[in-house]
């Protein structure tokens, strides 16, 4: 998610500052149920605020999706032609990062994806779990694995110039990554504006310019 653009220019636009919160959407999840004080949930999936709507933690008809993610097959030290050879070379001798299944729609997906390929099993010995998408980013960048699956939105100019080494899994391969977005029943009154204010900066056509060009898709 783009959060630092979009929030760079929210402030340029209204003067209002927004204090950032990252980490796994299920672990954010598991916070605001025990009562964090956010005001606003940008997850990763739709189930989590799914979820908080019918626990009614979060402000009527507030939820709604702002963005859908898409999985990259990374493979930094090698170069093939196609997402077909690329996925036939990965063997058990590989160190294969993902995030973690079940904090992480990133990780569910690329689950899925090894599943129907019929790898989930066999590289089990060999997957390297981070808590989020951005760890997962991290041990393929540092070297702790040789292949990783990354988010769309990770693709920097530096990786894009990286000809070959990183594929766009088709979306027939895993569950739509739909990410929703709620207003929080926790957020105070000042705040409860300013929220309401970002909200709807996010589905202006400025925010969705902002967020389309770091990747991401819209349902």
């Amino acid at each position: 998610m783009p959060i630092k653009a979009i929030t760079k220019v929210f402030k340029e636009k209204t003067g209002h500052n927004v204090i950032l919160a990252f980490g796994s959407t299920g672990k954010h999840y598991a916070q605001i149920t025990h009562g964090a004080p956010f005001d606003i949930f940008l997850a990763a999936d739709k189930e989590r605020p799914r979820l908080l709507e019918r626990s009614g933690l979060i402000v009527d008809n507030s939820r709604f999706t702002y963005a859908r993610g898409s999985l990259i097959l990374w493979a930094p030290e090698r170069s093939f032609d196609s997402l077909d050879a690329a996925i036939r070379n990965i063997s058990s001798n590989d160190f294969v990062a993902i995030a973690n299944p079940k904090l992480s729609p990133y990780g569910l997906a690329a689950k899925q994806v090894l599943q129907r390929m019929g790898l989930w099993l066999p590289l089990q010995a060999k997957i390297v779990r981070g808590e989020n998408i951005a760890q997962a980013f991290q041990f393929v960048s540092t070297g702790n694995a040789n292949v990783g699956f990354i988010a769309g939105s990770q693709l920097t100019e530096n990786l894009l110039g990286q000809a070959n080494t990183f594929w766009s899994l088709p979306p027939s391969l895993y569950s739509p990554i739909d990410q929703q977005a709620v207003l929080l029943k926790t957020s105070k009154l000042r705040a409860l504006n300013v929220s309401k204010e970002f909200l709807a900066f996010l589905k202006s056509t400025e925010g969705k310019e902002i967020i389309q060009k770091h990747g991401y898709r819209f349902p």
